[in-house]
């Protein structure tokens, strides 16, 4: 991919808003892995455990980036991301199996782990949106690590004050999916001929994940202002 094209700068944008938007649990995980060091150590546990956690993820996506050239794992790869797209809409998360450290290194390998169990969303993502290109996986990992690192807890709170980021997040989440799915060998010519047809899918894609998220969460909302009348009836 050009490094001066619009392809280029749209793709890295989308990997940094994606790093961004699945940045809460990595955020949850350093604060709980951390909580029971002296101040003056988890600034250390937080740098070195992320420092260990980001060198697992920028191999295992630059892995995932070099197995989606294998047939169908571009279609399989989008289809996992489309339910990661819709599970960002409607998840519950729960952190109650994070253990804090006592010591610094206990710390710092807590992060490590649990951020390797739990990044296998972000390694799928990022590496369809680079569609197979290193520098923008690379790129994309660097800028996004820094702000992840210093500026996640400020965007949880923006999450939660703006509903709406979550959508936007999911949303870019299903075009990604949905190119990747357009960039599978079998059907790439198809969507390459049709360019009418492959935004067309794309929009549907979009639409159908941010609609059923929408649903849901719905449903749940109603089916707990029940449960609370019922409680107090």
């Amino acid at each position: 991919m050009d490094l001066f094209s619009v392809d280029f700068w749209s793709a890295l944008a989308a990997i940094i808003f994606i790093d961004l938007i699945l940045a809460g649990d990595n955020a949850i995980v350093i604060g709980l892995a951390a909580r029971n060091l002296p101040k003056e150590q988890q600034r250390r546990a937080v740098i070195w455990g992320t420092v260990g956690a980001v060198a697992i993820r920028v191999v295992a996506t630059l892995l995932v980036v070099q197995l989606l050239a294998v047939p169908w794992l571009n279609l399989i790869g989008g289809l996992l991301l489309i339910w990661i797209a819709y599970k960002l809409l409607v998840q519950e998360d729960t952190h109650e199996n994070i253990q804090a450290g006592n010591t610094l290194w206990q710390s710092i390998r807590t992060i490590i782990i649990a951020d390797a169990a739990m990044g296998i969303d972000n390694v799928i993502a990022v590496a369809g949106a680079a569609h197979g290109d290193t520098l923008l996986v690379i790129l994309g990992l660097l800028i996004s690590v820094p702000v992840v690192v210093w500026g996640s807890t400020l965007f949880i709170k923006l999450i939660n004050r703006f509903e709406w980021i979550v959508y936007a997040g999911s949303g870019v989440l299903a075009y990604t999916a949905a190119k990747m799915i357009t960039h599978e060998k079998s059907f790439a010519d198809y969507f390459e001929r049709h360019p009418l047809a492959n935004w067309t899918f794309i929009i549907v894609i979009i639409i159908i994940v941010i609609a059923a998220g929408w649903l849901t969460n719905r449903v749940q909302s109603n089916k707990a202002l029940r449960k609370q009348k019922e409680k107090q009836d």
